[in-house]
């Protein structure tokens, strides 16, 4: 029976299908020493909060789901991450000497693709990050966008959208990498031409906090050769309200004795953001609340 190629599935799911004429051998243990994370990683950052929480978790249950590696090396007992590093860099933290894992036999070819399977399944790759890896993939690979969707399971349209993004200003990039604006932020600026403008408004939208559909409807004004009202109209609070946000959140912050952040957008709309540290944190927050609704 023919074997689906298609990679945009469970990475399990991938191997238990005997894919790319491999076969993973049973679960076993390795020693975290032996291991190797992978250079070309589609994933470049790990949030260091999140990847504490994971930590706390492994000391008290142990890695639920093991990790996969490939023999590396002219020695034996020597590994390379295919999918897991998350879970590898969390274990370390937590102290353990071995980690579970699968071992797999695929080349440098096969393996990239993997990695990026794993990441995306699991919506770990901010949107700069899954933009370069398809850019690899197209590279190593010789392949057209559309083979490429074919070759992953995404659309083609997609794919376009997520390579375009290479095309912008490196400032723009780097913003987008941090998550400092959001993919629609970053597509809306796609439609100006010039990289100056797309500079100038972004800088606009960093300092006003201009929501996507704001960027959308400024941009559409600006290819229709509209005049553009300064970013000065848009509304600010006075001195008076900003002393008063300033003290509310002090407030929150005492009260959940953790850091409280808080932002508005000119319509007066936003949000406010407790943060925690782990899963303790996370808890005793949680039990604030309650209280209050008793």
């Amino acid at each position: 029976m023919a074997k689906n190629k298609g990679l945009g599935r469970d990475f399990f799911s991938l191997v238990e299908d005997n894919m790319l004429e491999t076969k993973a051998e049973a679960k076993t243990t390795i020693r975290i020493s032996r291991i190797t994370p992978r250079g070309d990683q589609p994933r470049k950052s790990f949030d260091e909060n999140a990847l504490q929480v994971l930590a706390d978790s492994i000391s008290e249950h142990g890695v639920i789901q093991p990790i996969v590696v490939r023999e590396i090396g002219v020695l034996e007992d020597n590994y390379e991450i295919i999918a897991g590093e998350r879970r590898f860099r969390a274990s370390q933290l937590a102290g353990k000497t071995t980690i579970p894992a699968y071992i797999l036999k695929a080349d440098d070819e096969d393996t990239m693709e993997m990695a990026l399977i794993e990441n995306i399944q699991r919506e770990d790759l901010n949107a700069l990050e899954i933009a370069l890896a398809y850019q690899q993939l197209i590279e190593q690979h010789n392949l057209s966008q559309e083979q490429l969707s074919k070759r992953i399971g995404k659309g083609r349209a997609t794919i376009a959208n997520f390579l375009r993004l290479l095309k912008l200003p490196a400032a723009i990039q780097v913003a987008l990498k941090e998550k400092r604006i959001d993919m629609g932020h970053a597509k809306a600026l796609l439609s100006l031409t010039s990289h100056s403008d797309q500079i100038n408004l972004f800088h606009e939208i960093e300092s006003n906090s201009y929501s996507v559909r704001e960027v959308e409807e400024i941009v559409r004004r600006m290819k229709d050769g509209e005049e553009q009202k300064p970013a000065a109209q848009k509304k600010v609070a006075d001195k008076k309200q900003d002393a008063a946000y300033h003290q509310l959140k002090k407030q929150l912050t005492n009260f959940f004795q953790t850091p409280v952040q808080m932002t508005c957008t000119a319509k007066g709309s936003g949000k406010i953001s407790i943060k925690f540290r782990n899963e303790q944190e996370l808890e005793r927050i949680i039990t604030i609340f309650d209280k209050l609704n008793h």
